[in-house]
């Protein structure tokens, strides 16, 4: 315990930092992907079997492969294709694309949880396709994921890790503990401290998320 203690007076701020980097991390990874997913789910509720053939393969794709051969490719295969994208963008968009994979289909499992006569209700009453999905299936859709979403985003923050494996500018947690680890004899206190500060994190969203899924629950 005397080490932890040590240590957050050491590298307290430098802490401070990694968590906000962590956060910032998850943050701007997780809005772009979740909108992207919505919008995939919807677009794969239209009755267009092209369209519907290319979203499910991207959904497959980013579902399936593991988010750090994602990163590697993004970051080290894609300039030979002439396309450069800097490391920071390179760990937001391996995030967002893995994100909205698992979005997209949690979106279309809560899409089955609505009753398929609301839909056909909407319809005899004149309302567009589009706007059925939109207005009458996707809220309902929406809140009914509340839960997997919020499973979603614990995973996601712990997936910011992945920026120790390029040379990120800047120092999320991992990358900090592996700083300290190869610098200091303090090594386990720092991974220790960092843990705890994963397990406050994912505890605080799920709070979050339980939270927010009464409040819609009720709303119902």
């Amino acid at each position: 315990m005397g080490e932890v203690f040590k240590l957050l007076i050491d590298y307290g701020p430098a802490f401070w930092q990694a968590l906000l980097l962590t956060w910032k991390l998850t943050v701007v990874s997780f809005v772009p992907g979740f909108a992207v997913g919505v919008v995939v789910a919807v677009l794969r509720l239209l009755p267009l079997p092209p369209l519907r053939f290319v979203l499910t393969l991207y959904v497959e794709i980013f579902r399936n492969i593991p988010a750090v051969a994602l990163l590697i490719f993004i970051v080290f295969a894609l300039p030979d294709l002439r396309v450069l994208i800097d490391y920071e963008p390179s760990v937001v968009l391996t995030l967002a694309l893995v994100c909205s994979a698992f979005t997209a289909d949690y979106v279309r499992a809560g899409v089955n949880t609505v009753s398929g006569g609301q839909a056909e209700a909407a319809l005899s009453l004149g309302m567009r396709p589009m706007r059925v999905i939109t207005a009458v299936v996707l809220p309902q859709a929406l809140r009914a994921v509340v839960q997997p979403m919020t499973s979603l985003l614990i995973a996601l923050m712990l997936s910011t890790s992945l920026a120790s494996q390029v040379p990120f500018p800047g120092r999320e947690l991992t990358t900090l503990v592996s700083k300290i680890a190869t610098d200091s004899a303090a090594g386990m206190a720092a991974f220790a401290l960092a843990a705890a500060m994963y397990v406050a994190t994912g505890l605080l969203i799920a709070w979050a998320g339980a939270t927010l899924e009464k409040k819609l629950r009720i709303l119902r």
